[in-house]
């Protein structure tokens, strides 16, 4: 069992001032009141920002320069897939040899990839040289996991303030990859086709050395272990593969949303109308981490556990089924607003209409991420968080890249209408995997604490 740092870390008081306690914004301003949060918080969103700007500025820069939206997509499909390779071997080091030890070099070495996609656009090299050049840029360390990871060494044994700060940390996702897209299209459209990736690099190098150097706040590293990789730690296969079905609506959802836009003639506002998903998103995120939630502390125990006594003990029964539990309720919630982007295109065929169902819809993204990476950060095996939560990211970008495609045949088959389907499809898979999981888990724990009572009243 995890030992409890709560004795150890500095728990931040109310604070004069932040009015009736039950103000929404109190949770933040006690969570900000910790010595260091702001600093590495504001690093972090810097370094951030360039997650929503590469993808959209290699885009533009290639299909510019050669005239080919297919070879676009190509290259920026090779980066994804690479990405998802080796981007939990980067994390692995960063558990082991801590954030700033591994975090610099690897964004040193990823921008000078983008730097060379650059040069090798702007001066005519041959296309493989656009693979090669951006596929080195899948050694960017993920930023994101790194600051979830300094909020639960911050914050471990106080379950309330982490659903917070977890919350927050969904809600800047959501910020980086509305804001990030809008500023790579403006910087190639009106500065130069280039301006995007290399203002993009500047930001991430600068974001992660700021990140980096607030040591204060580092999680400490840990030595190497005989634990499996988090792949199979319990629990983590279908919570995985849950994210993998997750992503799928994403990126078919981006799909989908272009194609309809364009078959409208509006194809220069698809940018706006996926916007307003990530903005319903965002504030659903803010919200969801300003309620105050009533599951219990990880320290916490039922009556089974006490009745079991240590011989019978395992992970608080209460904790991880409740948890399990509103993971599975948040992506029903997903799966049954997916159907209102649907419904706007069949029924109305309004663009307007669209953009204001996916505002609504987006509203369940955020709590449904907050509490998968909960639960991630629950069944990841001690000292390998990082490459847990990496794990996660790297499921929803295998989704992401099989939603698009899956988006794109339907919209090449059948109509841009039609291919809202896999969204709605995909959320009801993530349904049937998270309850089933569960289900099992919760059947699991009773059967454990069933074998050891006996033994423990004998």
């Amino acid at each position: 069992m995890r030992q409890s740092r709560r004795s150890r870390c500095w728990t931040a008081p109310a604070a004069p001032g932040d009015g009736s306690p039950m103000s929404p914004l109190t949770p933040y301003r006690r969570l900000f009141a910790l010595p260091g949060t702001r600093a590495f918080t504001l690093g972090n969103l810097v370094a951030r920002l360039p997650m929503g700007m590469f993808s959209v500025s290699a885009v533009v820069m290639i299909a510019g320069a050669r005239g080919s939206y297919a070879l676009a997509g190509a290259v920026t499909a090779t980066g994804l897939a690479t990405t998802a390779v080796v981007a939990p071997w980067t994390a692995r080091l960063v558990d082991r040899h801590g954030q700033a030890r591994v975090a610099v070099p690897a964004t040193a070495f990823a921008l000078l990839g983008a730097t060379g996609l650059v040069a090798c656009v702007r001066f005519g090299a041959p296309d493989w040289t656009l693979f090669a050049a951006y596929a080195a840029t899948a050694t960017t360390p993920n930023t994101g996991g790194m600051s979830r990871a300094r909020w639960a060494h911050l914050l471990e044994g106080d379950a309330a303030a982490l659903h917070t700060a977890n919350s927050f940390e969904q809600a800047v996702d959501e910020l980086c990859f509305m804001l990030g897209p809008v500023l790579a299209a403006f910087l190639c459209g009106t500065v130069a086709p280039e301006a995007g990736m290399l203002v993009g690099s500047a930001l991430l190098m600068t974001g992660v050395l700021l990140f980096t150097a607030q040591r204060s706040t580092q999680p400490p590293t840990r030595p190497v272990t005989a634990s499996g990789s988090p792949v199979l730690a319990p629990g983590m296969p279908p919570l995985l593969l849950s994210f993998l079905a997750t992503g799928a609506v994403f990126g078919a959802m981006e799909v989908a949303t272009i194609a309809f836009a364009d078959e409208r003639g509006h194809r220069s506002a698809a940018g706006v109308v996926l916007a307003l998903q990530a903005a319903g998103s965002c504030v659903a995120g803010l919200i969801f981490g300003a309620l105050r939630r009533g599951a219990p502390s990880p320290g916490r125990t039922t009556p089974a556990d006490r009745a079991a006594g240590p011989a019978g003990y395992v992970e608080p029964f209460d904790a991880e089924a409740l948890a399990a539990r509103r993971y599975a309720v948040c992506v029903g919630a997903m799966a049954v607003l997916l159907t209102l982007p649907l419904l706007a295109v069949r029924l109305t065929g309004s663009l307007t209409v669209l953009a204001g169902a996916l505002l609504v819809a987006g509203m369940a993204t955020a709590p449904t991420m907050v509490t998968g990476m909960t639960l991630v950060q629950r069944r990841t095996p001690e000292g390998r968080l990082n490459e847990g939560m990496t794990l996660a990211v790297t499921g929803l970008l295998g989704g992401i890249a099989g939603g698009s495609a899956a988006g794109g045949w339907m919209v090449e088959r059948w109509s841009p209408a039609a291919a809202y389907t896999v969204p709605v499809v995909a959320a009801t898979t993530a349904l049937v995997i998270a309850a089933l999981a569960a289900r099992t888990g919760t059947a699991r724990r009773r059967e454990l604490r069933l074998e050891a009572a006996p033994a423990n009243t004998a």
